[in-house]
């Protein structure tokens, strides 16, 4: 039995990133009182029962066991459940095929979906998520993808905004010239990759291949609260797994506010979520300070930086993050002098909190009164 497709998996390089290599056969088709409509608050498509509508798609025959495997891992995860109907071929053939139904929780507008729209909100991010789909070997089943989707999104969406990032060079040298390759990345959550890089040096002679190899991070958002009324910030404290793993006497951090930028959220969305979730504020007033790799050398992590302007009212230490996300916090509100003085310390040790705090006592009176 043949398959109906009549999503994002129209899209070529997308159908070949996820069905993989096979045989198979395609061409044009219709399922009759369907449609496909936008589903609400996303670019996603939804197929709905609709009399007299007519659903317009690919019908695929010939397709290997492996590449149906392939795609029922991709669609099953998401609630997407194959379904024999009828579809009519461009030849006027009646054949039974499969299509992958949706959910019963999604709900639909009432504008029919369009794969260009869809294409130009979603794609690029899309197709850098399948390319790391592809990239597994053996595939995913359907419940390792599940388990690893978000993940692969949030690489996705970073290697995207990486690539639209401005990139000035006023004393560095211009764009890389050389090639790069390299293997599948490893891991579960967290991803490593290993390559080999050959570019052209600053005396104009190549590298030659040089091995590699790199942690690849998400994007986050950093936000460092900060009352201008008292002079005070506001610094997260938990513990971390790097110091625990280098042995470090004393593992609990201070850090600003931070967390990684969900799927499809922008920078200051992310800040204003996160500062709500692990300090209780609601009402802050965000300006942004930096962005910066956290370890070029061996890491793709990449902060976009906050100062968050607020009223910490008379506040001390208390007990923030969110329970449900397993966060174990410690609030603490104290005045910027005693903050920049835990540097000299060394009680601050995370360099993304020093950093900002310096920042914050450079410019700290340009930036006047809230609101």
């Amino acid at each position: 039995m043949g398959l109906f497709l009549y999503g994002t998996l129209l899209h070529p390089r997308v159908f070949e990133l996820v069905a993989g290599p096979g045989g198979g056969s395609m061409q044009e088709a219709t399922l009759a009182d369907h449609a496909v409509l936008r589903v609400k608050d996303s670019e996603l498509p939804m197929l709905v029962p609709q009399e007299g509508g007519t659903a317009k798609g690919q019908f695929w025959s010939g397709l290997t066991a492996a590449q149906i495997a392939r795609l029922d891992a991709y669609e099953i995860p998401f609630g997407y459940y194959p379904k024999t109907l009828v579809v009519r071929l461009s030849d006027g053939r009646e054949v039974e095929a499969q299509v992958y139904e949706p959910p019963a929780d999604q709900h639909p507008t009432h504008e029919p979906w369009s794969i260009h729209r869809w294409e130009a909100a979603w794609g690029e991010m899309t197709i850098e998520a399948n390319t790391e789909l592809a990239s597994y070997d053996p595939p995913l089943t359907a419940e390792e993808l599940s388990a690893r989707w978000e993940m692969i999104w949030h690489r996705a969406e970073a290697r995207v905004r990486g690539r639209h990032t401005p990139a000035p060079a006023d004393v560095r040298a211009g764009h890389l010239r050389g090639e790069i390759s390299g293997k599948a990345m490893s891991g579960d959550f967290f991803r490593f990759r290993q390559v080999e890089v050959n570019y052209l040096r600053y005396d104009d002679t190549m590298s030659g291949p040089l091995r590699r190899e790199a942690f690849i991070g998400v994007d986050a958002a950093l936000v460092l609260p900060y009352d201008p009324l008292t002079d005070r910030v506001l610094l997260v404290e938990q513990v971390r797994v790097g110091p625990l793993l280098r042995a470090d006497a004393n593992p609990h951090m201070l850090e600003p506010v931070a967390g990684i930028i969900d799927v499809l959220e922008t920078p200051v969305e992310a800040a204003l979520r996160e500062t709500e979730e692990e300090a209780g504020l609601s009402e802050i007033e965000l300006q942004p300070m930096f962005a910066f790799y956290a370890s070029p050398g061996a890491s793709t992590d990449y902060f976009h930086c906050f100062i968050g302007l607020a009223d910490l009212g008379d506040q001390r230490s208390y007990m923030g993050g969110v329970a449900d996300k397993n966060e174990d916090l410690r609030v603490h509100v104290l005045s910027r002098e005693r903050a920049l003085a835990l540097i000299d310390s060394g009680e601050i040790a995370t360099g993304p909190l020093i950093t900002m705090l310096l920042w914050l006592d450079r410019n700290r009176l340009s930036l006047g009164r809230m609101g």
